[in-house]
């Protein structure tokens, strides 16, 4: 079941849910979630490697980070993909599990956010993925609404997250073994 946004509001005041909200998602939201902003972009470099046990993502330089009343833009580079950082991060308690999927402006302009699911449990920044199809530069604001979070209830007993994303990390600083 998803979740509405009565009891998220209250999820939200009594158990820090989601912090980092912008007023319109704390008062006036749209749906049954709340739309995520972005905080900070990262151009990726290097190679990376996921093995069995082991794994090394490729370097991440950032380009841009939101700062509250200031307009920063960014053009985001033709067929080229970025990882993104959300100025929102969460604390999902045991029985909850959140999924993520991009604002239809991203996709009606070629560009396609990479979200996916937050596990019960999970706790820090949350990123995604990001990628213009084009063949022309995607001008984007930071701050600028970007994906919209929905929240399931989680039946019965499940797992809670244990890996090392943790906190909202965006790259390893070497290999490292998988937990």
């Amino acid at each position: 079941m998803v979740l509405g946004i009565k009891e998220l509001h209250r999820l939200v005041k009594e158990e820090n849910l989601v912090e980092g909200l912008s007023n319109r998602e704390l008062e006036n939201p749209e749906g049954a979630g709340f739309d995520l902003r972005i905080g900070e972009l990262f151009e990726i470099s290097g190679k990376g490697f996921l093995g069995v046990d082991e794994r090394e993502t490729p370097n991440m330089i950032s380009v841009a980070t939101f700062k509250e009343g200031d307009r920063i833009k960014v053009s985001l580079k033709p067929n080229t993909y970025y990882l993104m950082k959300t100025v929102e991060s969460v604390t999902m308690p045991e029985d909850l599990l959140a999924m993520m999927t991009p604002r239809s402006t991203l996709f009606r302009s070629g560009v396609y956010l990479f979200g996916g699911q937050v596990p019960p449990g999970y706790q820090g920044g949350l990123n995604m993925g990001l990628y213009n199809f084009r063949n022309e530069e995607f001008e984007l604001e930071m701050g600028a609404r970007v994906a919209h979070i929905m929240f399931f209830e989680v039946k019965g007993k499940g797992n809670l997250y244990r890996g090392q994303w943790q906190g909202g990390r965006v790259t390893t600083k070497e290999k490292e073994q998988q937990v």
